[in-house]
């Protein structure tokens, strides 16, 4: 591995490598193989969990950080992203964790650097979030053991979701019952693209499910108007403590990539009891996860 775009270009060996690697450094049994290299934090859009928990994993792995602002560099004064890149490559950085609102625009800066500087992808639009979907899957085996053959469901505003598009692309490889809740104005406009069960109602769609991620609807993302008030998606679609306890699992997990819209896509009361703890667990292993994904791209560097 030298970079983390998406989920798809990487094997279900290399995810299973970073998800061991992961559990030494949450047990404390692996030293960083990458002290004293560097690590740009690029954000262009807002972030508090990805961004901190990048920070904290290269802190841990004694890597030096430098957090970039756009908006007082060079990049205001026309320079293209291509040549900030081979700048800062030639100013000692070894990797870059990229957060962009536009799809697809990390592949293409990628390309056009001439230089073994290391991509991570740190969420580019609705495209793709492979560390996201490499923690929840930590996630999800530290609680269940296993993925194969169990009941996932995804509730939530799936078509603008980078999350969603790289956990589906990771739970296939791994023979998880993908289901999809949502309503259909936000469901995907090409579902025959991905190898998943698609329900309108979130009763039928939690049914005996092991696990249920919870997306919040991103009005941020949203080109057309009309959209339901949150009002209405909250009586259709929102998640609490009875519907759980009436259908899922009984050891069902309940997960979200946050920020979560309380009493909208998911009930408060949910959130702060013990079920709504693995969300917080969540959070925990991205820094582990993160730890190990630094770890793979820049330990072979000379």
């Amino acid at each position: 591995m030298e970079h983390l775009i998406d989920i798809k270009s990487i094997s279900k060996e290399e995810i299973l490598n970073i998800i061991n690697l992961a559990k030494e450094f949450k047990k404390g049994t692996k030293k960083s193989d990458v002290e004293k290299k560097t690590l740009s934090l690029m954000f262009y859009e807002n972030s508090t969990r990805t961004r901190c928990s990048f920070e904290i994993a290269a802190q841990k792995l004694g890597m030096n950080i430098i957090n970039f602002d756009a908006s007082h560099s060079s990049l205001s004064k026309g320079e293209s992203l291509k040549d900030t890149m081979e700048n800062l490559y030639f100013l000692g950085v070894d990797a870059v964790v990229i957060r962009h609102s536009l799809s697809g625009i990390i592949n293409n800066v990628m390309r056009l650097v001439k230089y073994p500087i290391h991509f991570v992808n740190g969420g580019d639009g609705t495209h793709a979030h492979p560390s996201q979907a490499l923690l929840d899957f930590y996630t999800m085996l530290e609680k269940i053991g296993s993925v194969e053959g169990k009941k996932i469901t995804i509730v939530g505003d799936v078509s603008h979701s980078r999350v969603a598009k790289s956990n589906i692309s990771l739970l296939s490889k791994f023979g998880a019952d993908i289901n999809l809740c949502a309503p259909t104005y936000l469901q995907f406009e090409n579902e025959q693209a991905f190898n998943v069960k698609y329900h309108n109602n979130v009763k039928e769609a939690i049914d005996g499910a092991n696990v249920v991620m919870v997306l919040r609807v991103q009005n941020e993302r949203h080109e057309k108007a009309g959209y339901p008030d949150s009002t209405e998606y909250k009586r259709m679609f929102e998640i609490d403590t009875n519907l759980l306890k009436q259908y899922a699992a009984d050891d069902v997990i309940l997960m979200h990539p946050g920020p979560a819209n309380r009493n909208i896509e998911v009930s408060s009361e949910l959130l702060d009891n013990r079920v709504g703890k693995t969300i917080l667990e969540q959070a925990q292993n991205g820094v582990y996860v993160r730890m190990a994904i630094l770890n793979t791209l820049l330990k072979g560097d000379k």
